[in-house]
C-alpha cells in the first residue's frame, strides 16, 4: 500500500476543544511513531476513507484510526480509538495492545528483542494520565495576568510531550516525588541549601560576576560558597557516603530549604528563579536518559559562552529580533575521591548550571511564551495558538506566520552557514515573545547542551579546550545539518504549521509557500549554500528516528534520520512567491 496522503481526502475539523484520554493519547503517539519511521517508509500506510490503514508487513497485522486532518508532511492527527484486523473484522486495540504489536514488529525487523520497551510505554502511560489529571485540575490562568504569569503558564501545560516519541512521558521516580515536582502539576518549590568550603567547590564562569545568582540566593558563613540543590536531587544523593563525611565534618553545611519559591520549566529540572534560571542535575530518568549535567556538559555549557560571544553578539547585529539564553556558570561540590579527583558521582549529581535570565535580552511590552505551549496539538492554557487573535482570524492568520518564520529562521541558518554553528531549535528550546496584539515580535533561543560547532570552523578553539570536553561540543557537517534541519523545519516549524492549519486546513499549502519563501531569501542572503538549495528543491526532510532509536538503546547523539516528503518542493502555482521579509 503507497503512502497516499492527500489533504482532499479527509474533510478537515478544527482543533479538538476537549485533551484526549491517556489510552488515545498513547496510541496516537505510537501510531505517529510508526508510520513516520516504519509503515511510511516501507509504503505500508494509506488513508481511505477518512481512515489511516497501517499493515505490520512482518507480522501481517493490519491496523487503521480515523483521521481528523491530513498533513502533506504524512503528520496527520487522530481521532478516537485504534483498531485491528482480526477474522475478517475490526477489533479496537488498546494501548497496550499496540504496544506489544510494535514490540513484535520491530523484534522481527531488527533481530534484537528490547525487553524494557513495554514497561517504558507503560511508565509513560502512567506519566500521562497524571499529567492529564494534572492539568484538568489546575485553575485557569486569572484575567489579566502579567507576562510572567503567563509564560510560566505555558512552561507547564503540556501533559502529553512529543507526539513523534514513543514514550514522551515515561520517568523515573514515584508518583509523591514527581507530583510535587513536576511542571504540568503547577509546582513551585524553595531549593534546598547547602554551604561547602570554598576549597571543595567546582566553579567556572565565563564572565566575572556570572556565578552571582547562585550568591544572592542566601547568605553563608566566611570561607564557604553557596551551592542550591534541587530538592527532589537531594534526596536522591543524601546517603552518599563521602557527603555525609563532609556533612560531619563541616566541609559542607546542610542550612535546610528557604528562599522563594522556583517554578519547574518544560524540562522539569530547568527552573526559573525568579530572575534567571538554574539547570540542575536530577538522577531521574526522564523519556529516554537520566537527567544530570555530566562533567563535559557543566564545563561545555561555559565554554560554549565564551566561545560563541563574538558570533552570538554577530548574529544579534544582523538579526536584533532573536537571542539566545546563554550559560556562563556552573558550581558544583568537588569532595576528593577514592584516588583523590573529585567525587564524579557528586560533582555531577550537585552541578548547577547559571543560565540568563530574560530581562536582559525582552523586547519591550513582549510576553514570551513556550512554543511548545502555543503548538501543541490540543489547547492546553492561555500560551495556545487558538489564543492568539491575530493567528486565529482568516485574513491576518498568514502574516502572523510569515511574521513567525521571518524571525525564528534566518538567524538559525546564518548560526550554521555564517558561523559554523549548529543551534538545537526544537520546540521546548524556544520561546516565542508576541506583541500586545499576539503578533510575534521576538524569538529566544536556550540550552545549550544541544548547541554544537563544526569543527572545521572552529578547530583553534577547540583545540584549547580538554578532549573530553571539545569533543562532544561538535558535529560533523553532514550531522549538523541534519539536526538544524530536523530541529528547525520538522520538530518546530512543521508542528507549529499543524497548529495553524488545524486553524485554518484550507491554508495548509500557503503555509508552507510562506516556509519556501522565507527559506529562498535566506538562500540569497547567505550565497546560496548547495545544502540549503537542496532543501528548496525538494530534498526529503529529515526526521529523527525516536522510536528506533529507543528501540535500540542508542545516545541521543547517536539517533539515525528516516526521510519525509518535502512540501517546499512545488507550491501552488497561486500561492505568493514574493518575499516575505
Amino acid at each position: 500500500m503507497p503512502l497516499t496522503a492527500s489533504p482532499a481526502t479527509v474533510p478537515a475539523t478544527a482543533s479538538p476543544a476537549d485533551l484526549p484520554t491517556a489510552d488515545e493519547a498513547v496510541a496516537h503517539t505510537l501510531l505517529n511513531c510508526l508510520l513516520r519511521e516504519v509503515c511510511g517508509p516501507e509504503r505500508q500506510a494509506t488513508v481511505d476513507g477518512g481512515r489511516l490503514l497501517l499493515r505490520l508487513s512482518r507480522r501481517g497485522v493490519l491496523l487503521r484510526v480515523a483521521v481528523r486532518r491530513t498533513s502533506l508532511l504524512g503528520a496527520h492527527r487522530f481521532r478516537g480509538p485504534v483498531a485491528e484486523r482480526r477474522d475478517g473484522d475490526w477489533a479496537e486495540a488498546g494501548w497496550r495492545r499496540l504496544a506489544e504489536l510494535v514490540q513484535d514488529e520491530l523484534s522481527a525487523r531488527t533481530g534484537v528483542r528490547n525487553d524494557e520497551f513495554l514497561e517504558q510505554v507503560a511508565a509513560s502511560h502512567r506519566g500521562t494520565a497524571d499529567a492529564l489529571a494534572a492539568v484538568r485540575e489546575r485553575p485557569a490562568a486569572a484575567a489579566g495576568a502579567g507576562p510572567l504569569a503567563v509564560y510560566l503558564d505555558s512552561e507547564q501545560c503540556l501533559p502529553l510531550g512529543h507526539r513523534f516519541h514513543p514514550t514522551p512521558k515515561a520517568r523515573g521516580g514515584g508518583t509523591a516525588a514527581w507530583s510535587a515536582y513536576a511542571p504540568e502539576a503547577g509546582a513551585a518549590f524553595p531549593l534546598r541549601h547547602l554551604a561547602v568550603r570554598a576549597r571543595l567547590t567546582a566553579e567556572e564562569t565565563a564572565r566575572p560576576g556570572a556565578a552571582a545568582p547562585l550568591d544572592r540566593l542566601r547568605p553563608v558563613p566566611d570561607g564557604y560558597r553557596l551551592l542550591p540543590v534541587h530538592p527532589w536531587q537531594h534526596e536522591l544523593l543524601a546517603g552518599h557516603p563521602a557527603l555525609r563525611a563532609a556533612l560531619d565534618r563541616g566541609d559542607v553545611l546542610d542550612l535546610g530549604t528557604g528562599g522563594p519559591p522556583c517554578t519547574p520549566t518544560a524540562s522539569v529540572r530547568t527552573l526559573h528563579t525568579g530572575d534567571g534560571f538554574l539547570k540542575f542535575s536530577l538522577n531521574v530518568r526522564i523519556t529516554n536518559c537520566v537527567r544530570k549535567n555530566s562533567r563535559y556538559e557543566l564545563s561545555g555549557a561555559v565554554a560554549l559562552t565564551r566561545l560563541l560571544h563574538p558570533v552570538l553578539d554577530a548574529l544579534a547585529a544582523r538579526h536584533p529580533a532573536a537571542a539566545l539564553l546563554r550559560e556562563p556558570a556552573y558550581r558544583s561540590l568537588a569532595l576528593p575521591g577514592p584516588g583523590g579527583a573529585p567525587d564524579q558521582k557528586l560533582l555531577e549529581g550537585f552541578g548547577v548550571i547559571v543560565r540568563d535570565g530574560l530581562a536582559g535580552v525582552l523586547r519591550p511590552g513582549v510576553t514570551p511564551l513556550l512554543a511548545a505551549a502555543v503548538a501543541d496539538e490540543y489547547p492546553t492554557g492561555p500560551a495556545h495558538l487558538s489564543r492568539l487573535p491575530p493567528a486565529t482570524a482568516a485574513q491576518t492568520a498568514l502574516d502572523w506566520w510569515s511574521a513567525y518564520l521571518e524571525l525564528l529562521v534566518p538567524p538559525v541558518l546564518a548560526a550554521y552557514f555564517d558561523h559554523g554553528v549548529v543551534l538545537e531549535p526544537h520546540l521546548q528550546n524556544v520561546l516565542l515573545c508576541v506583541d500586545a496584539e499576539g503578533m510575534p515580535a521576538q524569538v529566544v533561543f536556550r540550552d545549550l547542551e544541544g548547541t554544537k560547532l563544526l569543527p572545521g570552523r572552529h578547530a583553534g578553539a577547540l583545540a584549547g579546550l580538554p578532549a573530553e570536553v571539545a569533543g562532544p561540543m561538535t558535529y560533523d557537517e553532514s550531522r549538523g545539518w541534519h539536526r538544524v534541519v530536523y530541529c528547525l523545519l520538522v520538530n518546530h516549524v512543521a508542528d507549529m504549521l499543524a497548529a495553524l492549519a488545524d486553524l485554518h486546513p484550507r491554508y495548509e499549502a500557503a503555509l508552507w509557500a510562506r516556509v519556501r519563501a522565507v527559506l529562498l531569501d535566506c538562500a540569497r542572503d547567505l550565497g546560496d549554500p548547495p545544502r540549503l538549495r537542496a532543501l528548496i528543491g525538494g530534498a526529503p526532510l529529515p526526521a529523527k528516528a525516536n522510536l528506533l532509536t529507543r528501540w535500540g538503546r542508542r545516545a541521543d547523539r547517536e539517533a539515525g534520520y528516516v526521510d519525509l516528503p518535502n512540501p517546499l518542493a512545488a507550491p501552488p502555482p497561486d500561492s505568493p512567491r514574493r518575499s516575505h521579509r
